[in-house]
């Protein structure tokens, strides 16, 4: 290859590596967030289904490898007996009860080496009456890394939670507890 080919090849290459889109594995599991906790009307007795946000086609799509066998080792040991989730909570709005979504703001990062932070605030206990005054709203830092040739996400960060809470640490505690005694809810929800 001569020289001219190599010096078109190197420049074409951080392109290549800055196209992947990180916000298109962040915007569909905050729109399965937004389905699982819409408003319903009062003419409405029945909800629509439940998106998962660990489904085979999600777990396929949009997470990294290392993330995938984390979640999958966690749900050896379920929360709830006639349930495959390894949480007694919601893990992306952060509770077991809340709102519809409200004011969702999405901030992409600037990627860097193949990987990106894509942050997503947003309000999910307006409907709950008087807050305290230093309410803020939900915050998600998701991690998100390029695995062959696509970005996933391989980390969601809770900082509302204790330590930052990170979803890949969370799953390997409640591993680590489900083999340790059975018991596989190592982790409180922050409600």
């Amino acid at each position: 290859m001569s020289r001219l080919g190599l010096v078109a090849l190197a420049l074409l290459l951080p392109v290549s590596v800055e196209a992947a889109d990180f916000k298109a594995p962040v915007s569909e599991v905050m729109a399965a967030a937004a389905a699982n906790w819409q408003d319903l009307g009062a003419d409405t007795d029945t909800p629509p289904p439940y998106a998962d946000y660990f489904s085979e086609d999600f777990l396929k799509r949009l997470y990294s490898k290392d993330f995938v066998a984390k979640y999958k080792e966690a749900a050896k040991y379920p929360a709830y007996e006639d349930d495959g989730s390894p949480f007694d909570y919601d893990p992306i709005i952060g509770g077991q009860d809340g709102c519809a979504l409200k004011d969702v703001t999405t901030t992409e990062g600037q990627p860097a080496n193949g990987a990106e932070d894509v942050t997503v605030t947003f309000d999910n206990s307006h409907c709950f009456g008087e807050r305290a005054a230093d309410w803020q709203p939900e915050t998600l830092v998701f991690k998100l890394i390029e695995e062959d040739g696509r970005a996933v996400i391989d980390d969601i960060e809770r900082p509302s939670f204790e330590e930052g809470a990170s979803l890949k640490k969370e799953m390997v505690e409640i591993a680590e507890a489900g083999a340790n005694d059975g018991n596989g809810s190592a982790a409180e929800s922050p409600e």
